[in-house]
């Protein structure tokens, strides 16, 4: 139904601090955020648009794999400062991925103007930073023409 909708599916991955330090993790269990397991999603439903939510810390890799992959996946950053992503997300945003990540601040755990201000710190290409700030979820979410 999601798919036929045009709907756009959101899958938290990884850990973005919800449940630290608290026994138990609150009952949180990680294993079920690997990114991995949206693969099979993308696969059977192959004209869904997928967004995983948060950099999938400690499964970056797994969700570069499967954005870079299956056409309908896109990442977005929130739920982490910029200034804690991974080399390689940095790189594949700059890249093979630059039409397919999306700004995210998670407030109000993390403010707009602290997500942004860390976000100025990093080495990403002049042209892709609107990307990611706006042209790829608005182009995501059909608010531009093609």
């Amino acid at each position: 139904m999601i798919e036929e909708t045009g709907t756009i599916a959101l899958f938290h991955t990884g850990q973005t601090g919800i449940g630290a330090g608290v026994p138990g993790g609150g009952g949180i269990r990680l294993k079920y955020s690997n990114p991995l397991h949206v693969d099979d999603v993308a696969a059977d439903f192959p004209h869904l648009k997928i967004i995983l939510a948060h950099p999938s810390f400690p499964w970056q890799d797994e969700a570069l794999a499967v954005a870079t992959h299956k056409p309908g996946v896109h990442i977005d950053l929130s739920g982490w400062s910029p200034k804690y992503f991974p080399p390689q997300l940095v790189k594949y945003a700059n890249s093979l991925l630059k039409d397919k990540v999306l700004f995210g601040s998670d407030f109000p755990v993390l403010t707009p103007d602290r997500w942004l201000a860390d976000f100025a710190e990093l080495p990403v290409k002049d042209e892709v930073r609107p990307k990611i700030l706006k042209e790829n979820a608005a182009r995501l979410l059909g608010l531009t023409t093609p």
